[in-house]
């Protein structure tokens, strides 16, 4: 088979995987919180029919840059872009937008910790805040029934209004975690994010201290996602795919015309 429809090959594939994350980063450009996704891609191994430097045969001069042949292109991997998006104005009290770096962790029901820039919270049955899936913050905060108002400082602070108490009650501390390589996080779906040995250890701390971000009461995080971006991404990647199937056409074509050159 022509090499230069293997190496197509690949080529048409590696834009089909990148026309499906800009369908993802799409379809999310509206979900709150949401982080794109950003395709990494890398040359495939060179097929060496004169290395660099030998000496060739013909004199007794160094060959400056030898005969290398590539094969093709491959995705290497997807990379989480954790910019920040824009923030969303809602006037809702459980509504938190975290303003700079860091994650709310919340437990998921196996018992493993799980981490979220998503801050659409609200109470539960039995008063326990909890996020958007009915998972419960860590650490857990009770809101009192007959509480009347709740507020959450920019340091994480949650106090509730309760009758006969001008002074306010406060419930608990919400804290962020950050993590030294954030894009290595494994993206569990539903907003939330898993710990892995790629991401590090996570760091746990109080909103606005060290390099942690703070809290933004009555706000979202939107996603992160530029849709102007995208389009551009998506046209850039329906051309070269074309161009790799043009490639596909003409090896197609020489293959025919060798064929009936045989005959």
């Amino acid at each position: 088979m022509n090499p230069a429809m293997w190496i197509s090959k690949t080529g048409v594939q590696a834009q089909d995987e990148k026309l499906q994350a800009i369908a993802n980063n799409l379809a999310n450009a509206n979900t709150v919180g949401f982080k794109k996704d950003r395709v990494m891609f890398e040359d495939l191994f060179y097929s060496i029919e004169q290395q660099p430097g030998t000496q060739r045969a013909d004199n007794n001069t160094l060959a400056p840059s030898g005969v290398q042949l590539g094969n093709g292109t491959h995705m290497v991997g997807t990379q989480k872009v954790f910019t920040t998006g824009s923030l969303q104005t809602t006037g809702n009290a459980l509504d938190v937008a975290i303003t700079g770096n860091g994650f709310l962790s919340v437990r998921r029901p196996n018992g493993e910790t799980a981490y979220t820039r998503a801050g659409q919270l609200q109470v539960d049955a039995n008063g326990i805040l909890v996020n958007a899936h009915g998972l419960p913050l860590i650490p857990q905060i009770t809101v009192p029934s007959n509480a009347t108002a709740i507020t959450i400082g920019e340091n994480g602070m949650v106090t509730a209004t309760i009758p006969g108490n001008t002074a306010g009650s406060e419930l608990g501390q919400l804290t962020l975690t950050s993590f030294i390589n954030p894009t290595g996080l494994q993206a569990l779906g539903e907003n939330l994010f898993q710990e892995t040995a790629a991401s590090g250890t996570p760091t746990e701390g109080k909103p606005g201290e060290a390099q942690l971000g703070k809290l933004k009461q009555g706000a979202l995080e939107g996603s992160n996602v530029q849709v102007v971006e995208e389009m551009v991404d998506m046209i850039a990647a329906q051309r070269t795919y074309e161009m790799n199937t043009k490639v596909l056409t003409a090896a197609d074509n020489m293959l025919q015309y060798l064929s009936q050159a045989a005959r």
